[in-house]
């Protein structure tokens, strides 16, 4: 029989967690409150977050103990991609129409992605904002919240379970779990299939936040999207981990990435050529 199902929407998009057994109502309280707290830490789509007030505010701000993860990854992977991906992109999306009303009307205004070391310091509990910086940690936050998500399954003594948010799964448990790879140009049919278990698979690609000609995933060097590479996978041992090289396969060399981190990775370019990591262990049809 197939495991139970519990399907929800949360910070704008579809989720779905799957158990062995039906998800106790406590359980999934719990799971509500912890995504509420995360969001409301995170979000720069509502007024009452810690990101939107130090958008309004420049000045020193202590993050809950979740911090250090995301803000460690995205340091490492801003280097890994010579500045590429960067937390920093909050202004440019609102500007390009990814604002808080979803207006996707872009604005005349182009403001400069700051440096990191001009923006932001952050000493593993802290953030300082040296000039006005809108957060957006898109590129990587959805995964971390769906480790959230199981830690607070794991803790509640259901240890086999599948989160899923649209796109960032996460398998935990006995057995194992076959993914189909979305065609970015056709999403009724798949480039691949691969196997995951006991790990994450997150992908990435331009078609589903796309409008006017633009989409989400920008290279913060220029502050527009980039356009070399259509849709990326990461596999990775965490969904933190599997986000941000989602996103970073958009602009660092895989190899270098593969170098750092335990990961296993595809990605298709515009020309339709699909690349893959060295031994990857899933099935390509392309």
């Amino acid at each position: 029989m197939p495991s139970p199902s519990k399907r929800f929407d949360a910070i704008g998009a579809p989720w779905q967690i799957d158990t062995a057994d039906p998800l106790d109502p406590e359980v999934f309280a719990a799971i509500q409150r912890r995504i509420e707290q995360f969001d409301r830490t995170y979000s720069r789509f509502r007024d009452d977050s810690l990101v939107s007030r130090i958008a309004r505010t420049p000045g020193s701000y202590p993050f809950p103990p979740d911090a250090p993860p995301l803000f460690e990854l995205y340091r490492r992977l801003y280097d890994a991609t010579a500045g590429a991906m960067s937390p920093l992109v909050g202004r440019a999306l609102e500007e390009l129409g990814y604002d808080r009303t979803y207006s996707l009307q872009p604005t005349a205004t182009r403001t400069r992605v700051p440096d990191w070391h001009e923006a932001i310091s952050w000493n593993g509990s802290e953030l300082t904002t040296l000039t006005p910086a809108v957060l957006d940690v898109g590129a990587a936050g959805k995964g971390y919240l769906v480790d959230l998500v199981a830690e607070v399954l794991a803790e509640h003594g259901v240890r086999s379970a599948t989160v899923d948010a649209s796109g960032d799964l996460l398998h935990r448990g006995d057995g194992e779990l076959r993914v189909a790879l979305e065609h970015p140009l056709d999403t009724s049919k798949a480039i691949g299939v691969v196997t995951v278990s006991n790990e994450a698979i997150c992908a990435s690609a331009p078609n589903r936040r796309a409008w006017a000609g633009l989409h989400h995933i920008l290279d913060a060097r220029t502050g527009l999207p980039t356009d070399r590479i259509i849709a990326t996978w990461a596999i990775a041992p965490t969904a933190l981990e599997a986000d941000g090289l989602a996103t970073a396969l958009f602009f660092a060399d895989p190899a270098s990435l593969a170098e750092e981190f335990d990961c296993q990775w595809v990605r298709m370019l515009s020309t339709g050529r699909v690349e893959h990591s060295p031994g990857f262990t899933g099935e390509l049809f392309l």
